[in-house]
């Protein structure tokens, strides 16, 4: 048995260099071309004559889009004027996942808070912030990372979740 194939009539190769004419168009968008114009050739058939031809999508690159320039944190002069907040994670020996929410004073490096469950929903956060707020005053800058762990998702049923 051979493992030949018969060779293509010329115009189905001329068809398949559409894609010179068109470097977006791959081998399966020809097809499709070729199928509305009432050509009898398989996806496999057009795969092979445009691998023959080496032809091949061109992929296209990433734009790198440079970050704005980061303006550095000013260093606090007293308390209560920046407090940092940080979710943490971790797991339990016996599989169970916590969280943390840490509250940090910049200056002092006092822990103003720290706020421990399975999960820290928006909700438990905000009233953590209002006890905060009655028991000392909130400082005027409030820093926090993007970070995993700060991610805020909205659930189906509309309540903000943090993660």
């Amino acid at each position: 048995m051979g493992g030949g194939h018969r060779p293509y009539p010329p115009e189905f190769r001329q068809q398949v260099n559409w894609a010179k004419e068109r470097p977006r168009y791959g081998y399966r968008r020809i097809h499709v071309l070729l199928s509305r114009e009432g050509v009898g050739i398989n996806r496999k058939q057009v795969y092979r004559i445009y691998r023959e031809e080496h032809l091949a999508v061109r992929r296209k690159r990433r734009k790198r889009v440079s970050a704005a320039p980061r303006e550095a944190l000013a260093i606090p002069n007293g308390p209560n004027q920046r407090w940092s907040l940080d979710f943490m994670a971790d797991t339990l020996a016996d599989g169970r996942t916590f969280r943390t929410l840490n509250v940090v004073d910049d200056c002092t490096r006092e822990c103003v808070a720290i706020e421990v469950g399975r999960s820290i929903p928006a909700e438990r956060v905000t009233r953590l912030l209002e006890r905060l707020r009655l028991e000392r005053s909130l400082p005027a800058v409030p820093v926090m990372d993007n970070g995993r762990g700060s991610r805020v998702e909205r659930s189906t049923n509309g309540r903000t979740n943090a993660a």
